[in-house]
Parts: structure tokens; C-alpha cells; sequence
């Protein structure tokens, strides 16, 4: 290969000469099939596979003010929880014709909003936000632009458009009500530092009427965090009885960092996280978690911007997709007992 010669991008001419068709045949047995003989539209198919043509589809989104994609923004692709979510984004978009642009906010409300900006300027036919956008400026424009916008993963009375989510102060009080039940008074909570991981520590706390001993890290979560994160606690409440982990990823370090240093888990310790990874069910003990049903929430954020771009009736703009406590091992037949004294 001649790496002086200048690549050529294969055109819709080509195509043409290829397939013995004039162009006007060509873009039309490719935009729109159902007006050319099927005898054509093979000639015109076999032809690009020859050419290598790709269709510009800046080019058509001009003309039809249609872009195909839908921009999706999380925090971070490494978090567990939200890819069924992306996943069933995916699927279900794709097989409407759209196709998900995936941008990372890194939990930095500036970085959001300059992602948005990135993101409108290429004219998706909608976005979904993993969280409430924060920022004033981008909420302001979002609306003013009229880009169908479905917020997930969170609960807000007034939405930039469509929202489907859950009340992260709910799941706080419920794992509250759940370690009450269970009889457990010297609890901890190891925390990330975001946003949706704050409400659900302030619904705890404000479900449990006082202080407990906190541990927060940087989001996103992982397992060294975890653990570093019960050594804190173990500091400040050397009897601890249980543990709410801000993400399962948080509570799999807790679990690792009790195990080391001779705790049993469930019988010294109780532990649970949020999320339901994948893996919390097949951990040694399994994990209690906050399950939340993200294919769900996939699902219906796709489901609401094809119907708004469709002009569709939106009957109900905000879901609330709720969520359950799937209580296993790790907090089974836990409680106080004697323990070794905390590592230095």
C-alpha cells in the first residue's frame, strides 16, 4: 500500500456505476426500499459490499433533520449497576433504527455539562441521563432545545422532560427499617461521595434518628475502597454489627477486608450493598443488596423516545420503577458477638 496516495471514500456513484443504476435508483433502493424492484435492490446491496460504500449520515440528518442516535450519559461504564440498563438501551433502540452514543460525566457535574454541549451539537434524536442533570445552564438549554430527554436511575418532581427512576431516600430508609427488624444497633454506613449515594445515606440516617459511624470514598466504588472503607468504621465502632454499602462493588471490599481479619461473615457481621451486580448472588457469602431493575429502566427510556419522536402522546413523563431488599447470606443470622480486636 501506498502510504502517500490519499484514502478515497467510495461515494454513492460508484455504487452506482457498480450496480448499472442511475444514482437516483441507488439512494433510493438504500433510503428507501419498498418503491425499487427487489431485483434492484440486490444489484444495489451487492454494489456496496464491492465499493465499500458507508452512507454520510450527517449528510442524510440534514436533510431529514433526523440524526438516528441517542445519546446516553453515565458516570462511569465501570459501574455494575447501570449496565442492564445500557444494555437493554442498546437493544431496544436498535431495533427501531437508533443507534446509543455512550459519554462518561466521571461524577463532575462541569464535565456533564460540557458533554451535553458535545453531545446536542451533533443533533441526537434524544438523550438518557444516568442521574438528574445538575447543571442549570444544560437543564435550561435541554428545554429550550426540545431534545426528548429521559433522566434515570433518580426521582424528581420537575423533570427536564421524561423521567424513569426511584427514590434513593426510600432505599436509605428501607435498609434502615431492614437492620432494625433484624435487631442490629451498631451499624456503619461505607459510602461513594456522589450525589445518589448521599440521598441514600440521608434517608438512613434520617429513617434510623441518629448519627452512625460513616466512611466515605471517592465514586466510583471498588473493592480496595471497601476495605479501606471497614477499617474506618472499625476505628470508630470496634463492636460494629452491620454494614449499608453505597454499591456492591463497596460492600465486596467490606466482606474481603472482614474476612481478613477474622470476622465472620454473616455471624460477627452483617453486610449489605446496592445494585445488584451480577456477581453479589455468587460471592462467598452471596450478597444482601437493593436490587433495582435497570433492564427496566433501559427499557422504558427507550420506549418514551421513540414514541416522542414518533409524535406519540406521552401518557405518564415520570416512572417510578421502585425497588426490593433480596436479603441472602450476608445478612443472615447475624449479630453481636466476641471479635477480635481491630488491626492497627
Amino acid at each position: 500500500m501506498n502510504a502517500s496516495r490519499p484514502f478515497k471514500t467510495a461515494t454513492l456513484a460508484d455504487v452506482a456505476r457498480v450496480a448499472g443504476v442511475s444514482p437516483i435508483t441507488a439512494s433510493r433502493a438504500l433510503a428507501n426500499p419498498g418503491i425499487v424492484s427487489p431485483r434492484t435492490i440486490e444489484r444495489v446491496r451487492q454494489a456496496v459490499e464491492t465499493t465499500g460504500y458507508i452512507p454520510n449520515l450527517l449528510a442524510g440528518s440534514l436533510k431529514s433533520n433526523r440524526s438516528m442516535t441517542v445519546a446516553c450519559l453515565v458516570p462511569a461504564i465501570s459501574v455494575a449497576q447501570f449496565l442492564p440498563t445500557v444494555h437493554t438501551l442498546t437493544d431496544a433502540l436498535a431495533a427501531a433504527g437508533y443507534q446509543l452514543v455512550l459519554g462518561q460525566t466521571g461524577y463532575v457535574h462541569a464535565r456533564e455539562e460540557a458533554l451535553i454541549d458535545t453531545m446536542v451539537a451533533r443533533r441526537p434524536d434524544g438523550i438518557v441521563v444516568a442521574g438528574l442533570v445538575h447543571s442549570p445552564a444544560a437543564r435550561q438549554k435541554l428545554r429550550r432545545l426540545g431534545i426528548p430527554v429521559v433522566e434515570t436511575w433518580d426521582l424528581s418532581d420537575e423533570p427536564i422532560d421524561m423521567l424513569v427512576g426511584f427514590s434513593h431516600q426510600e432505599v436509605g430508609a428501607a435498609v434502615a427499617a431492614f437492620f432494625r427488624r433484624r435487631g442490629w444497633q451498631r451499624v456503619g454506613i461505607a459510602t461513594g461521595d456522589d450525589h445518589r449515594a448521599s440521598l441514600r445515606r440521608q434517608g438512613f440516617l434520617a429513617a434510623w434518628g441518629r448519627e452512625v459511624p460513616v466512611a466515605v470514598g471517592p465514586a466510583p466504588s471498588n473493592l480496595a475502597l471497601g476495605r479501606r472503607a471497614l477499617g474506618r468504621l472499625l476505628q470508630q465502632e470496634p463492636a460494629l454489627e452491620a454494614v449499608f454499602c453505597s454499591s456492591d462493588q463497596l460492600a465486596q471490599g467490606v466482606i474481603t477486608e472482614a474476612l481478613d481479619r477474622g470476622l465472620q461473615v454473616p455471624g460477627q457481621l452483617a453486610v449489605c450493598g446496592f445494585g445488584d451486580a451480577d456477581f453479589a448472588a455468587h460471592m462467598r457469602p452471596a450478597l444482601t443488596t437493593v436490587q433495582v431493575d435497570g433492564a427496566a429502566i433501559g427499557a422504558r427510556a427507550a420506549q418514551l423516545i421513540i414514541d416522542r419522536r414518533s409524535g406519540a402522546a406521552i401518557a405518564q413523563a415520570i416512572t417510578d420503577i421502585g425497588f426490593r431488599i433480596v436479603e441472602r447470606t450476608s445478612t443472615m443470622d447475624a449479630g453481636p458477638a466476641t471479635r477480635p480486636s481491630p488491626a492497627p
